[in-house]
C-alpha cells in the first residue's frame, strides 16, 4: 500500500512534500517506532521527530516512499541542510534507503546549495555505515552519547561546592528567558542546531510536558545578580533515564569551573529524584567538555555520525 501523498509527487515511487497529511504523519511515526523497536536506537533526532508534526520555524521538506521517510531541514546561514531518514525494518536491504537518500540529497541541495548537505546516522549502525560507503559519503561530524549511572547503583557524586562569586538558583519564569537566550546564543554561536535560538525555542521547551522549572539551573555573578553566567537544563525521560539536556556557559565567564558546577547541580537534582541513569550528548571534538564529563564518571554509550 503506498504512503499517503503530500502536496506534490515525484517519480520512482517517491513523494516530496512541503507539508504532511495526517495520514502521512501517522505513517512516519509508525516507521520511527518500528525502527526504534528493531534497533534499540531512535532513528531520528528530537528536532526531526518534531518536524513530522509541523513543529519548526525552518524550511522543511519531506521525502517518503511506501518503505521509508526522510526530512530535510534547512540550516542557518552558512550551515548545511540536514537530512534524517528511516526505512521500515521489514523492507531493508532492498535499495529503499539508497533511493530515499539520493532524492533527499537532491532536495537538500535545492533548500541550501552551499555548504553541501549532510545526513545523520543515529547509532551509526552497520547498515548505515555500508549505505554511506555505497553513496560515497564521508564522516563529517560525530556526536557522542555518554551515560552515567546515578547513586545508589552508580558511584557517589562529588559534592556541590559554590564559591562566593557565584549565585545558583533555578528558573523563576519568563523574566529569565532573555538572559538564557543571550547566553545560549553566545555559547553555541558555532553550533548548527543549538545556536541562533529565538524566544520560540525557549517557549516551546518550557511548554513541553517534560519541563520542570526545578531542573533548570542558573548561575549568576554575585556582584551583578542580573547577569547570567551559565545554565544547565535537565530533562527526565522516565524514572530510569534523565538527561543533561543543555549546559551553556557565557564565553566571557569561561575558566571559572561553571560547566562542572552546573552539570553537578543537575546531576544531584536527578539523583534526588531517584533517576537511575543520566545521558548527555557532546561533540566528538569538544575535548574540554569530554574531559569534564569523563571526570564526572560518564562513559561512551553510543555515537551519531553526520555524513556528507
Amino acid at each position: 500500500m503506498p504512503p499517503p501523498m503530500g502536496t506534490d509527487g515525484t517519480g520512482a515511487g517517491l513523494t516530496v512534500a512541503d507539508h504532511l497529511t495526517p495520514e502521512a504523519v501517522d505513517f512516519a511515526h509508525r516507521l520511527v517506532r518500528s525502527a526504534t523497536d528493531a534497533d534499540g536506537v531512535v532513528p531520528l533526532s528530537e528536532q526531526s521527530v518534531a518536524v513530522i508534526d509541523g513543529s519548526s520555524d525552518q524550511i522543511v521538506r519531506h521525502v517518503f516512499s511506501d518503505a521509508g521517510y526522510a526530512n530535510v531541514i534547512a540550516g542557518r546561514s552558512g550551515e548545511p541542510a540536514m537530512i534524517e531518514a528511516v526505512v521500515d525494518p521489514a523492507r531493508r536491504r532492498a535499495g529503499h534507503g539508497r533511493a530515499l537518500l539520493v532524492e533527499a540529497f537532491d532536495v537538500a541541495r535545492d533548500v541550501t546549495a552551499d555548504p553541501a548537505p549532510r545526513v545523520w546516522a543515529h547509532g551509526d549502525l552497520p547498515g548505515a555505515v555500508a549505505l554511506a560507503a555505497k553513496l560515497g559519503l564521508a564522516r563529517r561530524r560525530e556526536l557522542l552519547q555518554l551515560r552515567r549511572p546515578l547513586p545508589p547503583a552508580g558511584d557517589a557524586l562529588p559534592p556541590l561546592e559554590l564559591d562566593d562569586r557565584t549565585v545558583l538558583r533555578t528558573y523563576e519564569g519568563p523574566a529569565d528567558d532573555a538572559e538564557i537566550l543571550r547566553v545560549n546564543n553566545a555559547a553555541f554561536d558555532w553550533h548548527p542546531e543549538q545556536g541562533g535560538w529565538t524566544q520560540a525555542q525557549i517557549t516551546e521547551r518550557v511548554r513541553s510536558d517534560w519541563f520542570d522549572a526545578k531542573g533548570l539551573f542558573l548561575a549568576f555573578d554575585a556582584g551583578s545578580p542580573e547577569h547570567l553566567l551559565g545554565f544547565h537544563w535537565t530533562k527526565v525521560h522516565d524514572p530510569s533515564l534523565g538527561e543533561v539536556y543543555i549546559v551553556g556557559v557565557d564565553p566571557a565567564a569561561q575558566g571559572r569551573g561553571l560547566g562542572r558546577l552546573l552539570t553537578l547541580a543537575g546531576l544531584h537534582h536527578l539523583a534526588d529524584r531517584h533517576i537511575g541513569e543520566v545521558e548527555l550528548y557532546v561533540e566528538g571534538d569538544n575535548v574540554a567538555a569530554l574531559h569534564t564529563y569523563e571526570r564526572l564518571g560518564f562513559t561512551r554509550y553510543a555515537i551519531d555520525v553526520a555524513y556528507g
